[in-house]
């Protein structure tokens, strides 16, 4: 016999109808990652010691702060990674000299501090300079901007001028960088995310950019994102007032936790304050397509030996931990930072690539598996891998032998949506 149907087309555009709304909410405030690639750290430099060496500077700095510590594989034994120090070693030199910085800001805010107008002045014009050079003799790191004054009454026309003449200047050398990224500080409230989108319009109508081409990060480090005056959550709220326009949200520490009045020796990365935000923000940006960063430690590996291995201890474990709790990114304040926090990412991805790479080989070729993963679990298990990739925990060969799917495929599965556009 035929299958009967109860409901008939009416019906159902009916329904299509009731949820046009709900469909355009998914499409537009909820399209969900694109894909590109993601730094696993943020590293600030006051704005006028940028130079277009920097980045490679930086790297011999922190390879020989691990040479002072016996080398990256005895760092690794100390930090508590000896298991896997044969093999982070080689991968950890390899990046310190190829890639030591992944994003780089250059800081008019805190890092610089205030100086007279004309002295910011110029080094806002020679900051822009110096990075189209840098860029231009590929020795910029892969993501590269400036951090700002903030948006509130004493700073704000300092930190726009500021923003003004390194985009212009920037903007006379040629097209943008591809890594361009522009961070406002200590936001407090929706009303300034809407002041930088109106900036960002003006500067790409003056400036003959496309529509969108400027993105910026907020940080977020008062505590009227998280709750407001009238009891809602601007930091929900400010994603969407600014669709595509901003790239990632950023927790700042040490401003967030003193608003909050804690005390200076317990303002940290675990207190419970920050972990509540940071939740929050998680909450936020699920599926926006926003990116997240956890804040720094301000405990710098420098000095005597002693206070130099508890300070590495340290990072290693606040990187590992913002990895296990999905921050991706954090920022880093010295070079000598930089060795452990690719130790403990890299530690990060070689533990679980195993394991991964087994689900995703059943996962992708129907192998009897003791785990039945769900499409969404397998995407999860797509990203892990290919985040372990672009920053160099994994190799290319390691996860085609091991999962059976090139890099590509495995971006692919990752990120469905790419497949789509590339159709």
């Amino acid at each position: 016999m035929p299958a009967e149907n109860t409901l008939n087309e009416s019906d159902l555009a009916d329904i299509d109808e009731r949820l046009a709304a709900t469909d355009e909410l998914l499409a537009t405030a909820y399209p969900g990652d694109d894909g590109s690639r993601q730094p696993v750290h943020t590293l600030y430099v006051p704005a006028d010691r940028f130079t277009p060496d920097l980045a490679a500077r930086l790297g011999a700095d922190a390879a020989a702060a691990a040479a002072g510590a016996g080398g990256v594989a005895a760092l690794a034994e100390a930090v508590g990674l000896g298991d896997l120090a044969a093999d982070l070693a080689p991968l950890v030199e390899a990046k310190l000299a190829a890639e030591p910085v992944e994003d780089l800001r250059l800081d008019f805010e805190d890092g610089y501090g205030a100086r007279p107008d004309e002295e910011e002045d110029a080094d806002a014009v020679l900051a822009a300079q110096r990075v189209a050079e840098a860029v231009a003799t590929g020795t910029a790191p892969p993501f590269i901007g400036i951090r700002f004054k903030c948006f509130e009454a004493p700073t704000r026309r300092r930190g726009i001028r500021t923003l003004d003449l390194f985009l212009t200047t920037l903007a006379a050398h040629g097209e943008l960088p591809d890594g361009l990224v522009l961070t406002l500080p200590k936001v407090t409230t929706v009303a300034q995310v809407d002041a930088m989108v109106a900036l960002c319009e003006t500067f790409e109508q003056r400036l003959g950019l496309a529509p969108g081409r400027l993105r910026f990060e907020v940080q977020m480090e008062t505590p009227q994102l998280i709750v407001a005056a009238d009891g809602s959550v601007p930091v929900a709220t400010l994603l969407h007032r600014a669709p595509g326009r901003i790239s990632a949200l950023h927790y700042g520490t040490y401003d967030y936790s003193a608003s909050l009045q804690i005390s200076a020796a317990y303002q940290s990365m675990e207190h419970p304050a920050a972990d509540h935000a940071k939740q929050v923000m998680q909450v936020a940006v699920a599926e926006t397509g926003v990116r997240l960063s956890d804040g720094s430690t301000n405990v710098i590996p420098v000095g005597d030996p002693a206070h130099s291995l508890d300070a590495w201890r340290l990072h290693a474990r606040l990187v590992r931990r913002s990895l296990e709790r999905g921050y991706y990114q954090g920022w880093d304040l010295h070079a000598s930072q930089l060795p452990t926090r690719y130790l403990a990412t890299y530690a990060f991805y070689r533990e679980g690539f195993a394991a991964a790479a087994r689900r995703l080989d059943a996962y992708l070729h129907g192998a009897d598996a003791a785990i039945m993963d769900e499409p969404a679990t397998a995407r999860a298990l797509a990203r892990f891998v290919v985040r372990g990739l672009e920053c160099g925990a994994l190799t290319e060969a390691e996860v085609t032998d091991a999962v059976g799917a090139t890099p590509r495929d495995l971006l692919r599965l990752a990120h469905p949506k790419l497949q789509t556009q590339e159709a």
